[in-house]
């Protein structure tokens, strides 16, 4: 295979996931010929790519890396991890190892609102997405969420693309270039993949790379990056803002949405639940001011926008309980936003959590204690968060997101709220966190009659 690839002068693609089968396409449609990889042996996607694609050589199983010595450039999929052996051998080599974002950012010449963060990607991604569209923009929205970005080019240039951006697409990155970026909020997640926070931290500000303008948390000192000349600067956060900066101000007692010194909009008339939403609605504000997007139809789209599946969705009321699916709460710093978001709720929270902890520290999830009337823990890692809770909060095991929904109804008092967020990701029981969320839902409407 190697002297096949060294012969051809051909690329090497490595994963065979959603994106790496969008890079693909995209490949193909190029005329390039590649080679195909994956670091398993038997992928689950393998007989869908046999027919789409049969003519393309694969390599399954480990890494070989005279394989990727051989190549004129290596694109990676996401999933896999560029610290692995062989590829490293191959960058050392001096052969360029890249994403699906890099191929995307060489095609397009519109503008890229780029947004990346710990928790609340999607939600954001897809509120500056509606926004931009409610200002007349022909916007599309991808990346790691929805379309993956090199489908998006199969659809007519867009004027304005919004792309959601995890640490992984990062990793690759050498200058992205966006016309506005931010990392809205940072706190451990991946520490299966990454050596540390720091190491996690360094791949998200490489958001800002070649960055027109930046969009900051001002109250995570983790969000903001060294700023090269000429770049500007906009912040948001949950406190009174101050120059090119979006917050909350109380006139005559009544909460604001602010800009600088100029009253928005009522923090209540904002349709999307809790706090935390009230950061991402002025995070997309800040986002689209940045990107020269007008105020009064992004202030529209926030008394509109009813938010998205699995982002604690509201989804039923009775006997005085309140129950949120906020499956896509899948590590600690999301359930901690999503119980601080819904501490202004009446009464108190029992909450739902456990899953593959991908090897967090749950401590911090201590902070929201006095918010619990008590916690039910599924899935794999439920031993682990019982231990930051032994003697604090009432504790119920289950072994099924069923009997965990039958045991909350059991311990929520009016007043409360049930919250699925469970600080964890969710292949030890599910198919992914929609599956999660979804059986959430279906449980709850049939124990709720």
């Amino acid at each position: 295979m190697a002297e096949l690839i060294a012969k051809s002068n051909v690329a090497v693609l490595i994963g065979m996931g959603v994106t790496g089968r969008s890079a693909a396409r995209y490949l193909t449609r190029e005329g390039r010929t590649f080679v195909w990889l994956d670091t398993r042996e038997l992928p689950p996607t393998l007989a869908e790519i046999e027919v789409e694609f049969p003519s393309v050589a694969r390599e399954l199983g480990e890494l070989k890396e005279s394989t990727l010595l051989a190549a004129s450039e290596i694109i990676v999929s996401p999933g896999v991890a560029i610290a692995h052996p062989a590829i490293r051998a191959a960058a050392a080599a001096g052969i360029p190892v890249l994403g699906d974002i890099e191929l995307f950012m060489r095609e397009i010449s519109a503008p890229v609102i780029a947004i990346t963060g710990s928790n609340a990607k999607s939600t954001v991604t897809t509120l500056v997405g509606e926004m931009a569209k409610a200002c007349g923009k022909r916007a599309l929205v991808g990346g790691n969420i929805g379309v993956p970005v090199l489908d998006l080019l199969l659809e007519p240039q867009a004027e304005l693309y919004v792309l959601e951006l995890s640490s992984f697409q990062l990793e690759t990155i050498a200058r992205l270039g966006a016309e506005v970026a931010t990392v809205l909020n940072v706190s451990e997640d991946h520490m299966d993949r990454y050596d540390s926070l720091a190491h996690y931290h360094q791949a998200k500000q490489r958001v800002y790379f070649g960055a027109r303008a930046v969009v900051i948390n001002r109250q995570d000192p983790l969000t903001a990056p060294p700023l090269a000349e000429g770049v500007q600067l906009f912040s948001f956060g949950l406190n009174a803002p101050d120059r090119h900066g979006f917050g909350l101000r109380t006139v005559n007692g009544i909460e604001m949405l602010a800009y600088e010194f100029i009253d928005l909009m009522p923090a209540s008339d904002v349709r999307l639940p809790g706090r935390h939403n009230l950061a991402n609605a002025l995070a997309s504000l800040a986002l689209g001011k940045a990107a020269g997007l007008s105020m009064e139809p992004m202030l529209e789209t926030l008394r509109h926008f009813a938010g998205l599946p699995h982002r604690c969705e509201w989804v039923a009321g009775q006997d005085g309980i309140t129950w949120y699916n906020d499956s896509k709460g899948t590590n600690v710093g999301a359930t901690l936003a999503a119980l601080q978001g819904l501490a202004s709720e009446q009464g108190r929270i029992v909450l739902i959590a456990g899953g593959v902890g991908k090897g967090a520290d749950f401590a911090p999830l201590a902070q929201a204690a006095a918010q619990l009337r008590a916690l039910v823990l599924i899935g794999e890692d439920a031993d682990k968060i019982a231990a930051v809770f032994e003697g604090i909060t009432p504790i119920e095991h289950a072994d099924s997101m069923m009997t965990a929904v039958q045991q909350a109804a059991q311990l929520a008092q009016p007043g409360d709220c049930v919250l699925l967020s469970p600080a964890c990701a969710s292949f030890d029981m599910f198919s992914g966190y929609d599956d999660r969320g979804r059986q959430f839902v279906a449980a709850v409407k049939e124990v709720l009659g």
